[in-house]
């Protein structure tokens, strides 16, 4: 193995916190993978790691050189994959990120289409809320919503999502259906928990109106409360991203589209700089466009 492939060695074992895992990435042994450190040391003249049996530490030598061996390993593999384009179809692994609505509502539903299409590419997708560094969490890809802080990464909006405000049938039955936003305040809503999520929006003719709805139920968990309202346990807001498949069954039905202002926010693919030349990320990004840049979760309404 060359300088190269000690580099990439020393950032598989940081990325995975201990030989053994980085030996299974890399296909050698964890002594080979101990070995190929402590050469890369002697070259060095400096301990980059601290070893014990528990865990390994970087030493100070070996947080300043880790940082710049990541941007080597990452042009090197930049440069393979600039050949690999020429060479033939996407392959290795694409390590994705996602927030859980769109993640679990929409990108995992269309994943088996994408690995028909590319039968060299393999997964490794991880579905949360947490914002997470993608460097750190050796990511290729994000798909997050709504503000997302500046940071060395690059954005590239694939749809606008929308609130929705609706509520199944049956409650409807029961309660009435609300025909103007203030009658919202003699209804049971199920929220969200967050700051505000109990103040809705409407169009007025002097801007915009607030409602302050009542919570029967409040959950930390959007799934929850759409399970909740399928359920008939009151009215809900939600992202359509999550509401759109219920809104077409008929499970859910909306309500005051024509007044409800419904704050569109963007879905966004989150990457870092030079990234999408990967072949498999560049096809994964191409693939996010054409399948969900036309918003198919949503039932046209006025936005």
């Amino acid at each position: 193995m060359d300088a190269s492939s000690d580099l990439r060695v020393f950032v598989r074992v940081l990325d995975r916190g201990n030989f053994s895992l980085a030996a299974n990435d890399l296909g050698i042994t964890p002594s080979a993978v101990s070995k190929l450190i402590s050469r890369l040391e002697d070259r060095l003249g400096v301990k980059l790691l601290e070893r014990s049996t528990r865990r390994l530490a970087l030493t100070p030598e070996g947080e300043t050189f880790l940082a710049r061996a990541r941007r080597i390993v990452a042009d090197i593999e930049e440069a393979e994959a600039e050949v690999a384009r020429v060479r033939g179809a996407p392959r290795g692994k694409l390590r994705i990120n996602s927030g859980t609505a769109f993640g679990l509502h929409q990108l995992a539903p269309a994943l088996a289409d994408f690995l028909a299409r590319y039968p060299e590419i393999d997964i490794d997708l991880s579905i949360t809320d947490r914002l997470v560094d993608l460097i750190d969490e050796q990511s290729d890809i994000a798909v997050r919503s709504g503000h997302i802080p500046e940071g060395p990464f690059i954005h590239r909006k694939i749809a606008d999502l929308r609130r929705v405000i609706c509520a199944a049938p049956s409650y409807l039955e029961k309660r009435g259906t609300p025909k103007v936003p203030s009658d919202l305040k003699a209804h049971d809503c199920v929220l969200v928990a967050g700051p505000g999520l109990n103040r809705w929006p409407f169009k007025a003719r002097g801007g915009i109106d607030i409602v302050e709805v009542r919570p029967r139920v409040t959950t930390d968990d959007a799934e929850a409360a759409v399970r909740l309202a399928v359920e008939g346990a009151g009215i809900v807001r939600l992202s359509d991203v999550i509401v759109g498949r219920r809104l077409r069954t008929g499970e859910l039905v909306a309500l005051l589209p024509d007044v409800h202002h419904s704050e569109p926010y963007p879905l966004a693919a989150i990457y870092p700089a030079g990234r999408h030349r990967l072949p498999r990320v560049a096809v994964f990004l191409e693939f996010l466009h054409e399948r969900f840049g036309h918003a198919p979760w949503r039932i046209q309404q006025p936005g």
